[in-house]
């Protein structure tokens, strides 16, 4: 296929059809089919991709972002910083530094609020050593595996698919090697496949085919499976295998009953963590998009599989997401704006809750000072989502990286108490009590305990629960029932059942409660990722000084919520400096004391950089009358007040409780120019203040 563009293309649209195709090539590879379909589809694919690429090159050279500017101020004031640096570092590995650490707790603390609190959730703190048995039942001791090889000399490891595909790069890009097109097809083929081949085949290509040495000049090993999970051993004698957890979630399930008992036996709930997780990723980049350990925060909301309603919907109902459907990903491109109300009803969104933890998470992103035009929920196609899942949305937030998942949301059925409730022969179900009672159809059952416990043994009664689990509904026992006369035998939980072990009549009986596998909403938060997406959401330059860089963070979240700077080093000053940072840090609002010799206006540039919302400034004035000027970050505008105001002020504002606005109300505007010329002054200001090369003075406005 020949695909064609103009610059009058929709990028949009040309979005679409890189996804649709995406698509159509996972359906392929997962189908079986033959290589030569899949080749044609994966050269499509890369087509559509590199007209893609080009657009968005051309659309990103419109963007005024400083990428340079802001990695450097990011690294320059510790917000983060690579970890080890001065031992040459550690790819996927980074520090953060005291005002970074001072905003990831603020995040922190704002979701805890804003999730835990508000929806009386069931907080807990799980380790972060999780034994192979639990994450073998969750699937990822499976899942999470590549195929490397290593140099015997050395013992380097390295990716063997990427192997296989720089060598044909390099093979394809030799000006001595003479390939016909044919033969360069037949590398492309190999090539697009490396990702599927088998141990042996890779070994077989990689050795005999190309020829790949490793950098010692030996061959490399035989091909094995590499979990990205970090493996350990518990305890001295090296025989329990355990990980550190990919994610937070396998805690809380395998916790599901001790919750349940701690909530009274109540229906639903959510607990909810925060903690590390660790993936050993072989290529880390993109900074704190893509790291071996960081930070998440995951709910899980427990509730009925046949009632996902949720009792406070109606308090979201009518906020606006902007949304990414499947259907639009692989037709228009567009994202559609609408209520959550209206998504719920019409189906896009699957249910209440799952939609209901959808705004909540936008409230929050919009609560810590997110751009909201740079937020958007993607949808999952059906070729990514589990065999298990309802439905998936995930929070994207656009940076200089483009759209990246932050939060994911995942209706995850009953998939994972069931599996542990498998593995472990433990029940995994709750309770829910009806309004009225009702007539139900079940078997009553009649076991022969003697032949029971000859083939079960221990497990006899583990048996004998699960068919008593089944019996309370008779669709649920219909099947076994059926088996059982028609074969003889059938199979329950991997127990061979026979007709002799257990008998059973239909029956009816009234019913005062039902009983369930509860199914699982999960909202998953990357913090790093958030973190970093905050630090670009909120990085600019004062306009016609490029060289004053802003972190405009809401006042809730910043590092700093106040800088306290003298006009002189005088000890007169300095005392009532050290009096009002005292005052601030005692009611809980943290503060930056600058009391370096530097120009005042370079002051206020390295609060600006930090994202300090507002700076108190004690002059000559304070000693006189006990006032001091207030200066708001990003309009820096000040404002002159009593001393013993600034506290209670600075505090409703950070608590959102008071506006600058209502400030600039209530006190008399000054106007300072920072680079030491007197500004215009405005006509409702009773002072300005001068500076000079003297000091900086408080004058009576000029007249009108």
């Amino acid at each position: 296929m020949s695909t064609t563009t103009t610059p009058e293309m929709d990028t949009d649209a040309l979005a679409a059809k890189v996804t649709k195709q995406s698509s159509i090539v996972r359906q392929l590879k997962k189908d079986g089919a033959p290589s030569e379909q899949i080749g044609s589809a994966v050269d499509e694919l890369k087509e559509l991709k590199t007209l893609l690429a080009s657009l968005t090159i051309a659309e990103d050279g419109k963007d005024s972002f400083d990428k340079k500017g802001f990695d450097d101020m990011v690294i320059r004031k510790m917000f983060v910083i690579p970890s080890f640096e001065i031992h040459g570092g550690v790819k996927g590995l980074y520090d953060l530094g005291p005002p970074g650490c001072a905003l990831k707790a603020a995040i922190v603390d704002t979701w805890r609020k804003h999730f835990v609190l508000t929806e009386s959730m069931l907080e807990m703190d799980c380790t972060n050593l999780t034994p192979e048995s639990v994450l073998k039942t969750s699937g990822h001791v499976d899942r999470f595996t590549d195929l490397m090889v290593k140099d015997p000399e050395t013992g380097e490891c390295f990716r063997a698919d990427k192997l296989l595909e720089d060598a044909i790069d390099a093979l394809l890009e030799d000006k001595t090697k003479v390939l016909t097109n044919e033969e360069r097809e037949d590398h492309l083929r190999v090539q697009r496949q490396a990702d599927a081949f088998s141990p042996s085949e890779l070994d077989n290509l990689l050795q005999n085919v190309y020829q790949v040495k490793a950098p010692s000049g030996a061959n490399f090993s035989a091909s094995f499976p590499f979990n990205l999970m970090f493996r350990t051993t518990i305890g001295p004698e090296g025989t329990s295998v355990g990980f550190l957890r990919p994610e937070t979630a396998q805690g809380l399930f395998v916790n599901f009953r001790r919750l349940l008992d701690y909530n009274a036996q109540k229906m639903p709930f959510a607990a909810a963590q925060i903690g590390l997780g660790f993936r050993n990723e072989i290529s880390p980049r993109s900074g704190l998009l893509r790291v071996r350990e960081f930070t998440m925060a995951e709910i899980e909301h427990f509730v009925n599989p046949d009632d996902k309603a949720h009792p406070s919907f109606g308090n979201v109902k009518d906020k606006e997401l902007v949304l990414f459907g499947r259907d639009d990903q692989l037709g228009s491109g567009k994202t559609k704006t609408m209520t959550i109300g209206e998504a719920v009803a019409t189906k896009l969104v699957n249910n209440e809750t799952l939609g209901y933890f959808m705004a909540r998470t936008q409230l929050f992103m919009e609560k810590i000072g997110m751009d909201p035009a740079r937020l958007r929920f993607r949808q999952h196609l059906t070729t990514e989502m589990a065999h298990y899942a309802c439905d998936c949305w995930d929070l994207e937030i656009k940076s200089s990286y483009g759209w990246v998942e932050c939060v994911g949301h995942a209706d995850r059925a009953c998939y994972d108490l069931k599996v542990h409730s498998q593995a472990t022969k433990t029940a995994m179900d709750a309770t829910q009590k009806l309004d009225k009672p009702k007539d139900v159809t079940m078997a009553k059952l009649k076991f022969d305990r003697k032949l029971l416990g000859q083939a079960f043994k221990a497990d006899q009664r583990v048996v004998s629960r699960a068919l008593e689990s089944l019996a309370e509904d008779w669709q649920d026992f219909e099947p076994i029932a059926k088996a059982l006369e028609e074969t003889g035998s059938t199979e329950v939980d991997g127990y061979t059942i026979t007709k002799e072990m257990v008998t059973w009549k239909k029956a009816s009986k009234k019913v005062h409660e039902i009983k369930f596998t509860p199914s699982v909403i999960e909202p998953s938060f990357g913090i790093g990722r958030i973190l970093y997406s905050l630090l670009e959401h909120s990085y600019y330059q004062r306009e016609g000084d490029e060289q004053r860089n802003v972190m405009k963070f809401n006042p809730s979240v910043a590092p700093n919520k106040c800088a306290v700077l003298p006009i002189s080093s005088g000890d007169e000053v300095n005392a009532v400096v050290d009096d009002i940072a005292a005052d601030l840090m005692y009611h809980d609002l943290s503060t930056k004391v600058d009391k370096s010799g530097a120009a005042l206006g370079r002051r206020y540039a390295r609060a600006d950089e930090i994202g300090v919302p507002f700076a108190v400034t004690v002059d000559f004035e304070t000693l006189e009358n006990n006032t001091v000027t207030l200066r708001e970050r990003d309009s820096m505008a000040q404002v002159r007040m009593p001393k013993n105001d600034v506290s209670a002020v600075i505090g409703a504002m950070v608590h959102g409780k008071m506006s600058w606005e209502k400030v600039l109300s209530k006190y008399p505007l000054v106007q300072v120019a920072e680079d030491g010329e007197v500004a215009k002054t405005d006509s409702s200001a009773k002072t300005i203040v001068v500076s000079t090369s003297r000091g900086r003075f408080s004058r009576p406005a000029p007249a009108k």
